[in-house]
């Protein structure tokens, strides 16, 4: 049985080698930056884009973007026909909105380890291949002994960078703020409500740390349409019946149950929940004999 696995195994990896001898057949141009495409973010880094052949961090809580600004690096190393592996931890990665951020699945590879350490260790072997133009390690929702988020180490950090720059590639670290990494540079993301979101260039060796822009969400996600922006819905546009709890049809609707009878769910199913009538009266009367 063991064997059979094993050989298994072995299949799959060298499938994996010639399909990307395959890909990479293609002839490509050189790259020294992936771009997402926000120019906003773009113009905070030095170099005009996430550089190639360093860590770079996002960091910042659920909803803050992360993923999607993860996912546009990924589709802009796709565009230039290059390959980009995704060390997805917590497996939450959706491919359908991947590809609605013009990621393709095809030029992906996932990698999901059970382990957390295991999540570094794989993101070092496909940096230092060198196969990769873009590695994006998911380092969220990681949970140590002692309950607290789990945190990369300074060494493996420094793995990371080392295999980064072996491998000539981007590895895109997402972190949460209770557990931040040590890349060579961090972009703290923040959700602002519905007017948009925010980065901030905390760490950068290249110089303008402190630097941070706002953006609408629509600079995020173009391809929904946000062009009117969100819209607040206001009590007042309800009319006076909405404030008075009397609005018509899709506003505080009356149960079901209470418009058609008023008696609840006894009325509803009458013998199920309804206590049943007393029998007594339909049986004979009792002889006294047992």
């Amino acid at each position: 049985m063991g064997a059979a696995v094993e050989r298994s195994g072995l299949a799959v990896v060298e499938e994996l080698r010639e399909r990307i001898r395959q890909l990479q057949a293609a002839p490509r141009r050189a790259l020294s930056v992936l771009r997402t495409g926000v120019d906003a973010v773009d113009a905070l880094l030095p170099m005009g884009g996430l550089p190639l052949g360093h860590s770079v961090e996002l960091c910042g809580e659920a909803a803050s973007g992360r993923v999607s600004l993860a996912l546009r690096a990924v589709a802009a190393a796709h565009r230039e026909q290059r390959l980009c592996a995704w060390v997805d931890g917590p497996r939450e990665l959706y491919p359908p909105a991947a590809s609605a951020l013009g990621v393709d699945l095809e030029r992906l590879l996932v990698v999901r380890p059970r382990l957390y350490a295991q999540r570094v260790w794989s993101a070092v072997q496909l940096a230092r291949s060198g196969a990769f133009t873009c590695v994006v390690v998911d380092l969220t929702h990681g949970v140590g002994a002692a309950g607290r988020p789990e945190r990369l180490s300074l060494p493996e950090a420094r793995k990371l960078a080392d295999a980064a720059a072996r491998g000539g590639t981007l590895v895109l670290l997402l972190t949460s703020p209770e557990a931040p990494a040590d890349g060579l540079a961090r972009l703290r993301l923040e959700a602002q409500g519905v007017q948009g979101w925010s980065v901030e260039l905390e760490r950068s060796r290249g110089g303008g740390v402190g630097m941070r822009v706002v953006s609408p969400w629509q600079a995020l996600y173009p391809e929904v349409g946000l062009d009117a922006g969100a819209r607040l819905l206001d009590v007042d546009d309800l009319g006076t019946d909405a404030r008075a709890g009397t609005a018509g049809p899709g506003f505080y609707r009356e149960p079901g149950d209470s418009v058609r009878n008023g008696c609840g769910i006894l009325g509803q199913r009458p013998g199920r929940d309804a206590p049943m009538p007393s029998l007594h009266e339909g049986l004979p009367p009792s002889s006294g004999a047992c």
